[in-house]
């Protein structure tokens, strides 16, 4: 199948020319920081919340509260999201290379455009996953045998949307696996309270990445690619709906069985009014307008992650 036209690649391209990246960083570090997604910071957050999550529900439920190492915790992790996401990206761009330039979207990224070879990409995959490694042996034993066991889900993500309508669900699995490091740094053990917060990403992410997916649908329908934008079809929106219901709900139950103080509930209803938004005014058929929205969850998250801290002051 012939790659998109120019034109189309320009305009519905997820990079944007002259920003930061063009206008800072040397000739040589712009394709790696494209192929790291450097330039598009959202996905670290949607990997980097579900830990602050699992951290601030773990001081809270195991009476510790608050304590600086905890702040230290959060450091650790937003390093380690930002790596093991940069990680992720360039996994999925090589897994993804044929593919991506079919697709309007994202024909401009390094690999299929030709500015970093696959070779390059598997070197910087195995260079950031190291740095990784560094950060997340700074837990204890059990916290790094938790971490490590995410790098099967990481591995086999980007092959998903090939075999079924489903890719977001192994997503959900994957984005929010730092609830169980995060709460296992802080414990040391595994917990039932910990599974719901789990639960509650997983469909955090199958609602969020169900928008994002609306962006590509033509283009997927096009290549044979799947996805829950394309399963749902017209039926997007009350699916969502359900999502999003169940993630406040098992958020709700996981922040009562825990204990956590009065806190908790002002910001968990601020959040849940903010996904209620989000479900009313999205606009499927828009690009952009998906774009937006879809990004608009990291504002939800940081709101999830305040109602914690508060939960766990109070």
């Amino acid at each position: 199948m012939a790659k998109v036209g120019a034109d189309r690649r320009i305009e519905a391209s997820d990079i944007a020319a002259g920003d930061w990246v063009d206008r800072w960083l040397p000739a040589a570090a712009r394709p790696y920081a494209r192929l790291a997604r450097l330039d598009r910071p959202i996905g670290t957050w949607l990997l980097l919340l579900p830990c602050w999550w699992g951290l601030g529900f773990a001081a809270a439920a195991s009476g510790q509260g608050l304590q600086w190492v905890h702040l230290w915790y959060a450091a650790l992790f937003a390093i380690g999201a930002l790596v093991m996401r940069s990680a992720g990206c360039a996994w999925n761009d090589f897994v993804d290379r044929d593919i991506d330039g079919k697709v309007a979207r994202t024909a401009t990224r390094p690999i299929p455009s030709g500015a970093v070879s696959a070779r390059q990409a598997v070197g910087f995959v195995i260079a950031l996953c190291l740095i990784g490694f560094l950060v997340l042996i700074q837990f204890n034993g059990t916290a790094i045998l938790v971490g490590i066991a995410s790098l099967g889900l990481v591995a086999c993500y980007p092959f998903m949307k090939r075999i079924t309508y489903f890719p977001q669900a192994w997503l959900g699995l994957t984005f929010n696996w730092g609830v169980n490091v995060a709460w296992t740094a802080v414990t040391g053990t595994l917990h039932p309270i910990q599974l719901l917060v789990y639960a509650a990403g997983f469909f955090w992410t199958m609602g969020y990445d169900t928008i994002y997916a609306h962006q590509d649908k033509e283009d997927d329908l096009l290549i044979g690619v799947k996805s829950t934008a394309l399963k749902f079809g017209d039926r997007t929106r009350p699916w969502i709906a359900g999502f999003y219901i169940l993630l406040i709900a098992l958020l709700a139950a996981a922040a009562w069985l825990g204990g956590l103080g009065w806190g908790v509930w002002p910001l968990l209803t601020l959040a849940a009014l903010h996904l209620a938004w989000q479900v009313k005014t999205v606009d499927f058929d828009d690009m952009l307008d998906s774009r937006k929205h879809f990004k608009g969850n990291r504002d939800f998250g940081l709101i999830v992650a305040a109602a914690m801290a508060a939960g766990a002051v109070t």
